[in-house]
């Protein structure tokens, strides 16, 4: 069985593509498709989607499909991103460019790697200020901050234990969320 598929290209040639729902993102200039995510992971994706709305200080939450630009090589597909009035990402009429404050991706089979390992880095690289895992079989969210340009794991939440960010000043009921 295949999960991804994968070629090597440039952020130019990638935007070159076709537009697609399809996930597709170019991380260290290796193009990845992937399947579209189950019914559950989407309905996590709204779930934490209205969740942050109600939590975020200021800015936007936005939901993928969506392009983000970090250089030449990274254009991710992230699950979810917190752009902040006064981040440094930039949402220009094409995609966004530039680090987020707060990316979330929500693990599935196919995608586990690229989300723990591969994303996790690039994120770091880049410079995101939180970076969030929600592990939606087993229930629970690892996140991540960043210290001294290197991500620490600031805690590790459930749904008996509501999920607090320091970059937002918030908590998040996850009991909500996973039901």
């Amino acid at each position: 069985m295949v999960d991804t598929l994968t070629t090597q290209m440039t952020a130019a040639e990638f935007f070159d593509l076709p537009e697609t729902n399809q996930p597709t993102q170019l991380i260290d200039g290796e193009l990845i498709v992937a399947a579209s995510p189950i019914p559950y992971h989407q309905k996590l994706s709204g779930r934490f989607f209205k969740g942050l709305e109600n939590i975020i200080p200021n800015g936007e939450v936005y939901f993928s499909p969506l392009d983000l630009y970090l250089d030449d090589a990274n254009v991710p597909q992230p699950d979810l991103i917190w752009v902040a009035a006064d981040g440094r990402c930039l949402i220009t009429p094409k995609r966004f460019e530039g680090p987020p404050e707060l990316i979330i991706e929500i693990l599935s089979p196919g995608t586990a790697r690229v989300d723990k390992i591969r994303k996790y880095r690039l994120y770091e690289r880049h410079g995101v200020s939180e970076y969030w895992i929600v592990n939606a079989e087993e229930r629970y969210v690892e996140v991540f901050t960043l210290v001294d340009g290197r991500y620490s794991l600031y805690g590790v939440f459930d749904e008996e234990t509501p999920l607090t960010s320091p970059r937002l000043g918030a908590t998040l009921d996850l009991k909500a969320i996973f039901t």
